[in-house]
Parts: C-alpha cells; sequence; structure tokens
C-alpha cells in the first residue's frame, strides 16, 4: 500500500524544519556544498544505505563538490512522510 500523500499543510510544516529546502512542483528540493568530491560522495554513500533501508531513492545529481537533490514519492504523486525522513537524514549527515 502506498504511502499517504501530504496536504499543504503538513507538507508547510516539514519545509519549516528543513533550512534550505524549497517547494518545486511536487518535489522538494535542496542543493548541498561540501569541501571536494570526496566528502560529497561520502555523503551520497551513507545517503544511500539509509534510502535503501526506507526502500526510497532520491532523484540527485552530483557535479565534484556539489549535489543537487529532488524528492517526491513517485507513488503518490507528490510528498509524503517518507520524503521529509529522507530530507531530515540528509540535514544531520550533513557536514558542511
Amino acid at each position: 500500500m502506498p504511502t499517504p500523500r501530504l496536504d499543504a499543510d503538513a507538507i508547510a510544516r516539514h519545509l519549516s524544519a528543513l533550512p534550505g529546502w524549497s517547494l518545486d512542483g511536487d518535489s522538494i528540493c535542496k542543493r548541498f556544498e561540501f569541501d571536494d568530491f570526496v566528502a560529497a560522495f561520502g555523503w551520497m554513500t551513507q545517503v544511500a544505505a539509509e534510502a535503501e533501508r526506507l526502500a526510497h531513492h532520491p532523484d540527485w545529481r552530483n557535479v565534484y563538490n556539489r549535489v543537487e537533490v529532488r524528492l517526491s514519492t513517485h507513488d503518490a504523486d507528490g510528498l509524503t512522510e517518507l520524503d521529509f525522513a529522507l530530507a531530515q537524514f540528509m540535514e544531520s549527515a550533513f557536514v558542511g
């Protein structure tokens, strides 16, 4: 059974707790910047393990020391608790 899609009020509450994240249609987005490629890739490795644990995988792009992230739950056609759980993990793993 798919995770339920969040309403606008719940999305706004979650976003207020995630500095630097923005709403873009049915996704939340953020650009993370690291000291170098190794730091960016190390962070992505940590996030990949958590994403696998959650069975919820990010759309992301890495160029050298930058990682651009877009989260959305495709099964729900929008944002769910899974997106915000993964975003929160990303924030806690980020040392920048």
